[in-house]
C-alpha cells in the first residue's frame, strides 16, 4: 500500500506546489517507489477522475467504509479504485491492508457501477472512454528511434517486419490512426507513429533496438554531432538521467575508442540511467557509456582533456511537458501563473552548470537544452552566458543556423537578443543558433536548445588566442565561423 500512500499527496490540490506533476514526482527524493510508476498511476487517475468520482458516489463506497470505521482520503480511494477497475491489471497492488481489504469486500458493487458506466458510453474497456482534455495532454505522435548502437538501420526492417508493414505517410499531420509511420525530416533514424500503436509490445522494443524518445529530445545530441566539420570522439552528458539523450549521443560516436561520460547526481536516477544504458548498449559495448554518480559542477575540466563536445540538459520547470496542462485542469484552484522567484533560481542553476561546461579545455561545441517554454530558462540564460566575461574570453559564440538543424523553422525569440545588439540582422543571426519546439503543435513536447561553438584555434585554451579572437569579433571579423560552415 505504500505505493498509494506515496502517490496520494500528488493528487491533493496544492497552491504552493512548484513545477509540473512530472517534475515534482521525479524530484521528490523521499519516495521509495519508482517515480516513473507513481507518475503513471497519478496521471492515469487524473485522466479518469470524473468516472472514478461517479463510481464512488453511486456505489456509496465512502459511507460503507465509514460505517466500518475505515479511514481513507478521497485521493487514496481514487487511486485504489483506479487500479481495481481502470488499470490493465485490474487489481490493487501491494500486500494486505485494512483499507484494501475493506475495498475488496465491495468489489462486486464497484464493478457493477463500472459496467453500467461502460454500457452508458457504449465502450468495452476503460481506455475507450472519452476523457476530458486528454487530447491536450497526451502526445499527438509516439516517437521512436532505431538504436544504431545495436542494429544497422538497413537490417532493421528485415529483422522486424512489424514496422515494415506500417504504411509510410508524410507530412506528420497524416498520422491520424494506427497503421502508419512517418520518417522524420530532421533527425535520422527517427520515426513517428500513432500513440495507440503498440510498439512497446514489439521484439524491437524489448531488445532495446528501438528507443522511445520525443523528437525534440533528440535535438541536443543531433545538433552536437550533425556537423561533419566538428566531429567528436569523447563527449559528456552533464545531466544524464534517464538516459535517452545519453544513448543518442553514444549512437553518433565513430569508433571503439569513443566514450560518453554520463553524470547524474541523484542516486535513484543513477539506477534508472544504468538500466537504460545497459539496455541500449548491450554486453559488447559496456565501455561506450561511463556513468558517474556525481554533480557535474564538481568535476575538474582538466581531468577530461580529450572531451570536445558536451550536452547540458539541466533541471528546469518542465513547462513544455503535457502533464502540466492535465494537472492544472484537475486542480482548478491553481492558475497558470509563472513563479518568477522559482524561475530565477532555476535559471541561476542553469547558468552555473552551462558556464562550467564551457570551461572544458578542448571543448568546441556545447549544446544547452530544456523542456521549458519560458524565456527565463532559455534565451535569457543564453544571453547571460554570452555576456559573461570569462565565456567571452574563451571565444564562445552561438553557432550559425547552418549547423543547428537549419531547416527547422521555429528558432529562438529574436527580440530577446536586443540586449546584445540593436542590429535586427544580428538578432536574427543569434536567434538562429537556437531552436524551439511548441508543445503538441510541433508534434511533441515543448523544448529549447542552443548551440555554443568556438573555432579549432580556441581549443588549446590559450588566453592570448581568446583575447585576440574577442578583439576580432568586436571589430566585425566575419572569419569567426570558419570551420563551422557547411
Amino acid at each position: 500500500m505504500k505505493l498509494y500512500f506515496e502517490a496520494e499527496k500528488f493528487l491533493k490540490p496544492n497552491q504552493k506546489a512548484n513545477g509540473s506533476l512530472q517534475s515534482r514526482i521525479f524530484n521528490d527524493k523521499k519516495l521509495t517507489n519508482s517515480p516513473k510508476h507513481i507518475f503513471a498511476l497519478v496521471y492515469s487517475t487524473i485522466k479518469y477522475k470524473e468516472y472514478i468520482d461517479a463510481i464512488i458516489k453511486k456505489s456509496k463506497i465512502k459511507q460503507e467504509l465509514q460505517a466500518k470505521k475505515v479511514k481513507a482520503s478521497d485521493e487514496l480511494l481514487a487511486l485504489l479504485i483506479h487500479d481495481l477497475l481502470f488499470s490493465s491489471k485490474g487489481r490493487i497492488q501491494s500486500g494486505k491492508h485494512p483499507i484494501k481489504d475493506a475495498l475488496l469486500l465491495n468489489k462486486t458493487r464497484l464493478q457493477a457501477e463500472f459496467t453500467k458506466l461502460k454500457l452508458k458510453y457504449k465502450v468495452k474497456s476503460a481506455d475507450q472512454l472519452p476523457t476530458k482534455d486528454t487530447d491536450d495532454d497526451e502526445t499527438p505522435v509516439r516517437w521512436f528511434r532505431i538504436n544504431t548502437i545495436k542494429i544497422d538501420p538497413e537490417r532493421f526492417y528485415t529483422k522486424h517486419p512489424f514496422f515494415k508493414q506500417l504504411q509510410p505517410v508524410s507530412p506528420l499531420e497524416e498520422i491520424k490512426e494506427p497503421g502508419v509511420i512517418y520518417s522524420d525530416d530532421y533527425i535520422p533514424n527517427l520515426f513517428g507513429v500513432h500513440p495507440r500503436e503498440k510498439i512497446t509490445s514489439t521484439e524491437a522494443y524489448k531488445l532495446g533496438e528501438i528507443i522511445i524518445q520525443d523528437r525534440a529530445s533528440c535535438f541536443p545530441s543531433h545538433i552536437l554531432n550533425s556537423d561533419p566539420n566538428n566531429t567528436h570522439v569523447q563527449v559528456i552528458d552533464a545531466c544524464a538521467a534517464p538516459g535517452n539523450k545519453t544513448t543518442h549521443a553514444a549512437a553518433h560516436l565513430p569508433n571503439s575508442d569513443s566514450v560518453v561520460y554520463a553524470f547524474e547526481r541523484d542516486p535513484k536516477r543513477v539506477q534508472i540511467l544504468k538500466t537504460m544504458c545497459e539496455k541500449a548498449t548491450g554486453k559488447n559495448k559496456k565501455k561506450l557509456i561511463q556513468i558517474t554518480h556525481a554533480d557535474f559542477t564538481t568535476t575538474k575540466p582538466e581531468d577530461f582533456p580529450d572531451v570536445t563536445g558536451l550536452v547540458v540538459d539541466p533541471s528546469c520547470s518542465g513547462s513544455g511537458i503535457f502533464g502540466r496542462a492535465l494537472e492544472d485542469s484537475y486542480n482548478e484552484q491553481e492558475t497558470e501563473t509563472v513563479n518568477t522567484e522559482r524561475l530565477a533560481k532555476l535559471s541561476g542553476f542553469q547558468f552555473a552548470i552551462m558556464k562550467h561546461a564551457l570551461l572544458f579545455p578542448l571543448a568546441t561545441k556545447v549544446v544547452y537544452s530544456t523542456c521549458s517554454v519560458h524565456i527565463q530558462e532559455n534565451e535569457r540564460v543564453v544571453i547571460d552566458l554570452l555576456l559573461d566575461p570569462e565565456v567571452k574570453k574563451r571565444g564562445w559564440k552561438l553557432a550559425p543556423r547552418e549547423v543547428v538543424i537549419p531547416t527547422w523553422e521555429r528558432r529562438g525569440f529574436e527580440d530577446e537578443f536586443v540586449t546584445l545588439t540593436r542590429d535586427p540582422e544580428e538578432c536574427k543571426r543569434l536567434a538562429g543558433g537556437c531552436v524551439r519546439a511548441n508543445p503538441k503543435e510541433d508534434g511533441g513536447i515543448g523544448f529549447f536548445a542552443a548551440c555554443f561553438v568556438r573555432g579549432g584555434e580556441m581549443a588549446n585554451g590559450s588566453e592570448q588566442t581568446a583575447n585576440s579572437k574577442t578583439e576580432e569579433s568586436e571589430n566585425g571579423d566575419d572569419g569567426e565561423w570558419e570551420g563551422f560552415e557547411d
